[in-house]
């Protein structure tokens, strides 16, 4: 478990460094020129944070436009609309040049620019929004990202009806859609229905149409922390790389010594904050919230607390998970799916592999069976009431002679001397009482029955 947390720290503190130092990579140029902003892929929570680097450096060097180079089929809906505020509020003119294709989210951070120009064979359109599963979501999450849509057109300028049938399959457009169809735009339907500004075979083209034929480009090149949080930020990332990690410390704390598995672990958790660290999403004191969290439920095996101490170790852990997720509801989801599926595969490993780790010092496990000389305990019932002689003193405990087998007693808390006759009148389990006989009951003879 030490191995664990010096691993953890020491893939922190290596990558770290760079969610912060590691800036934004453009060409170098003069002011005045004309920032190239690559919108591929996914749209999802990294890339909105990547954009705002961008504008914002954009508008440090006064670029005379920012051109959004779009190819994406889409992605999440909140990312895609944090982007289209950040292009209603740009202070430097946006131009939107979809490359190949521009759909669902895509289309919406599109239409948000105040200029759109296409290339020969590219498309726009198809933004009905889906869950996660795929499938439609509530009507009101449906009319919200409608008004979203026509929201953004309205603001541009451009028709809202077809704007509204690329998101609304009952909205029946004459000549373009029938009802149960959704909007996709080829570059020549986007022109004539005056979405698209005109369609040019490459980006200087499309520049020179807006005056911006002289200007130099300055293409920004996102960088490596910043590549690397688009990716941890991912849905499907998030759950994976926590389960990972805690798949880590249950091996480590079952099986301590392999070193590769409490690595890996630590090295999965070190990737989750580091990833939105550099997304700007997370700080230290998610990290500190983690570790602490770690220490708690360690110590709960130690320390008997009640459980207090483990509950509380929960808490901070999934604190430090939650609070450095981009949407904290998602994160908890996440956290609680990685701890159950743990759970889950650590019994498996403690069912396998426990044998092998720190349980075998804590539990015992050894059985007393008969092949190994192991006998149970006798059964002194039958004795009761039996008279006998001490052949020690008892002081209180000592040992006496009933049928002429020795055993050893205890009396009822007195001194009796050697060779005194006694008789037993307590039996529990294998602790023999006996009390001094009157002179008269010591020359009885009371027969030993056979042990059952």
């Amino acid at each position: 478990m030490k191995r664990l947390f010096l691993g953890f720290i020491i893939c922190l503190l290596l990558v770290a460094p760079f969610a912060g130092l590691s800036g934004p990579q453009v060409q170098a140029a003069t002011d005045g020129s004309v920032f190239v902003i690559p919108v591929v892929n996914e749209i999802e929570t990294g890339l909105t944070t990547s954009l705002r680097r961008a504008f914002a450096l954009a508008a440090e060097e006064r670029a005379q436009a920012i051109v959004l180079d779009i190819d994406t089929l889409g992605g999440r809906v909140d990312a895609a609309m944090e982007i289209g505020e950040l292009i209603r509020t740009s202070q430097v003119p946006v131009i939107a040049y979809v490359q190949s294709k521009a759909i669902s989210a895509g289309s919406y951070i599109a239409l948000n620019a105040p200029h759109l120009a296409m290339a020969p064979g590219a498309t726009i359109g198809a933004a009905e929004v889906r869950q996660s599963d795929g499938e439609l979501p509530d009507p009101k999450v449906v009319a919200f990202w409608r008004a979203e849509m026509v929201a953004a057109a309205e603001h541009t300028g451009r028709d809202t009806k077809i704007v509204a049938g690329m998101v609304d399959r009952n909205l029946e457009i004459e000549g373009l859609k029938q009802q149960g169809e959704l909007v996709s735009l080829s570059a020549e339907q986007a022109l004539t229905y005056r979405l698209a500004d005109g369609i040019f075979p490459d980006l200087t083209s499309a520049l020179a149409h807006y005056g911006f034929e002289s200007a130099e480009l300055r293409v920004y090149k996102p960088s490596v922390s910043e590549k690397i949080g688009r990716f941890v930020t991912q849905p499907l990332v998030i759950p994976l790389l926590l389960l990972i990690g805690l798949m880590g410390l249950t091996w480590e704390l079952i099986v301590p010594g392999k070193v590769l598995p409490g690595l890996i672990g630590a090295g999965s958790l070190a990737l989750y904050f580091w990833g939105h660290m550099a997304a700007g999403f997370a700080g230290w004191e998610s990290v500190i919230l983690f570790l602490a969290g770690l220490v708690l439920m360690i110590a709960e095996i130690f320390v008997t607390g009640f459980g207090i101490v483990g509950a509380l170790g929960v808490i901070a852990l999934g604190a430090g998970v939650v609070l450095a997720a981009y949407d904290t509801a998602y994160g908890l989801k996440a956290m609680l799916f990685a701890i159950i599926l743990s759970i889950v595969l650590g019994g498996v490993l403690f069912k396998y592999f426990g044998h092998l780790g720190m349980w075998k010092r804590i539990i015992h496990t050894e059985r007393q069976e008969k092949a190994s000389g192991y006998v149970p305990n006798r059964s002194f019932r039958h004795m009761m009431y039996q008279a006998g002689r001490t052949v020690t003193p008892l002081r209180p405990s000592g040992t006496a002679v009933f049928q002429g087998q020795r055993f050893d007693v205890v009396s009822e808390g007195e001194w009796i001397p050697v060779d005194t006759d006694v008789q037993i009148v307590l039996i529990e389990g294998t602790r023999i009482v006996v009390r001094r006989l009157a002179s008269n009951v010591a020359n009885q003879v009371i027969p030993m029955k056979e042990e059952e």
